[in-house]
């Protein structure tokens, strides 16, 4: 049989492509990027460094497709959310939710690391202005559905808010508080500022109960 580049790739070699990015993905959010090498990828997988090399030709090739499969398994849980909820305000605090329990696991040099790889740090640059776009339009919905308020100009709003995220992870504010805290503070902040009294009541009920949970899984 002639082989190609159109064929499938073994079972085999799609398994240990998995098993790589699973690896990879797992030590640069836990340890930060630039500290973790391909020989520590290597060996926490029992693989030579060659056979590594053959799956992914350097580390930011790999790198992007650990972020590729971040995003991917961020696209599937938003379809999930909004498939089931009744409304974008409980679409928008599930996915909030579900951020505050990735920024917590994820160590903050993951973050400064991620610019030192100029073709990773472009791609992630052009979904986040896609992402920016389908939020704008999200909010739109919003408004229709009176949790949001019909005064705000949502694309500010959004380049603001990414602006002050972006502060928050390459800056050193997180020395005199915790990176949740601020993060908490900054979201809760935006989102009370554009809720509508109706919205506003759902989302402090959500805030209660993240907060209660919160304090009785630290006890």
């Amino acid at each position: 049989m002639k082989t190609g580049d159109n064929m499938k790739e073994h079972p085999s070699r799609l398994e240990l492509r998995e098993r790589i990015v699973d690896t990879a993905l797992q030590s640069f959010v836990t340890h930060g990027i630039k500290s973790i090498t391909m020989d520590d990828i290597a060996a926490a997988l029992g693989i030579s460094k060659r056979t590594l090399y053959e799956v992914f030709a350097d580390k930011e090739t790999l790198l992007m497709e650990c972020l590729r499969r971040a995003q991917d398994e961020g696209d599937t849980y938003v379809k999930e959310v909004y498939e089931k909820a009744s409304n974008v305000l409980e679409v928008l605090l599930k996915l909030y939710q579900r951020s505050i329990e990735k920024f917590h696991n994820t160590n903050k040099k993951f973050f400064e690391d991620i610019k030192k790889y100029p073709k990773v740090y472009d791609m992630l640059i052009k979904r986040r202005n896609r992402d920016s776009e389908e939020t704008i339009a999200f909010f739109k919905l919003g408004i229709k559905q009176g949790y949001f308020r019909d005064d705000v100009n949502f694309s500010i709003v959004n380049l603001l808010v990414r602006e002050q995220l972006d502060l928050l992870m390459n800056t050193d504010l997180c020395k005199e508080y915790s990176f949740l805290e601020v993060y908490e503070s900054i979201m809760f902040t935006y989102l009370r500022g554009i809720s509508t009294e109706k919205g506003a009541r759902k989302l402090e009920e959500f805030i209660q109960e993240y907060r209660q949970k919160r304090q009785a899984s630290s006890e």
